[in-house]
């Protein structure tokens, strides 16, 4: 059960916070479908009623004062605590009732969740699952605030009050289709990739700073055809015969299984494994149906590392 949607944080707080994340009105305004007017008259009364300036403009952003540090840091405590009572009510009738939040990156998404969750729910039919798709950092950030139970992510650092319950290797590699010239090697450096037509994803996805650092490395000049902050348009561009997406073997488990896309790993000093790493919340402030969707999610990711 989310607390929001109970009813239980008020509009102006909710409006509040979420400025405080974005650091813009018209960015918040944008993605709940209402006038930047509404949002900015909600502020500015909360201000009035305050006493004291909650944001001040820097650089087109707003960022927060004293005062608004101060409210956001309480503001997020108490959502803490409304999302842990509503969980405990939800468990009163035990699994068969109950909200998970989680966040995760968009690969994990596409196979390694809907796998586990399609157990999940054999298990547990009532329990529902709210979830988040999200950058690695942003994964990290939503379990530190409080707004989720269980975070999937590259590289995530357990913050304080969460605990870091499985981790696995994901290696980085060539995605093509198999009548590719390439597709039959058994592993690629990046100087092979030279006067290829390339899809890379941009550097918002931790991965994609990595990529062109080891391009940059290796002086191969790729034939940048896209770049992209999307796993799901990397793959299906891929499919389409568009060029060789690199990026890694998570996410495409099924594509490749039926014969439609070939994976190639990539071996180059500056090209490490990614580390899919899963965080939850401290057993004490982790739901029954939380504990249990994090211990099934675990066992999927230590399969990923026995693999």
């Amino acid at each position: 059960m989310d607390p929001h949607r109970l009813g239980l944080v008020s509009t102006r707080l909710h409006y509040f916070q979420l400025v405080a994340r974005a650091g813009s009105i018209r960015q918040v305004a944008r993605a709940l479908n209402v006038a930047p007017s509404s949002i900015s008259r909600v502020i500015v009364q909360l201000e009035e009623d305050l006493g004291t300036k909650l944001f001040e403009r820097a650089r087109q952003r707003l960022r927060l004062t004293s005062a608004g540090e101060l409210l956001l840091y309480r503001a997020r405590l108490s959502l803490g605590e409304l999302s842990r009572a509503c969980t405990e009510v939800g468990e009163l009738q035990g699994l068969h009732r109950g909200t998970v939040t989680v966040a995760l990156v968009e690969s994990v998404a596409r196979g390694l969740f809907p796998a586990v969750t399609g157990a999940f729910w054999e298990r547990h039919p009532g329990v529902a699952v709210d979830v988040q798709v999200v950058r690695s950092t942003e994964a990290a950030a939503a379990i530190a605030e409080g707004e989720c139970e269980i975070a999937l992510g590259f590289d995530l650092r357990a913050p304080r009050g969460a605990q870091r319950l499985a981790a696995a290797s994901v290696p980085v590699g060539a995605l093509m289709r198999p009548e590719h010239p390439l597709a039959g090697r058994e592993a690629l450096r990046m100087f092979d990739l030279a006067q290829e037509a390339v899809i890379l994803s941009d550097t918002s996805l931790t991965l994609g700073a990595a990529i062109e650092e080891a391009l940059a490395d290796a002086s191969a000049h790729v034939g940048r055809r896209v770049t992209t902050n999307s796993i799901g348009t990397m793959v299906a561009l891929a499919r389409a015969g568009a060029g060789i997406s690199l990026q890694a073997r998570l996410g495409v488990e099924a594509e490749i299984a039926e014969g439609r896309l070939v994976f190639v790993p990539l071996r180059d000093p500056k090209l490490r494994p990614r580390r899919l790493v899963l965080v939850a919340r401290n057993r004490d402030r982790l739901s029954e149906a939380g504990a249990a969707l994090a211990a099934m999610l675990a066992r999927a990711v230590e399969g990923l590392a026995a693999a």
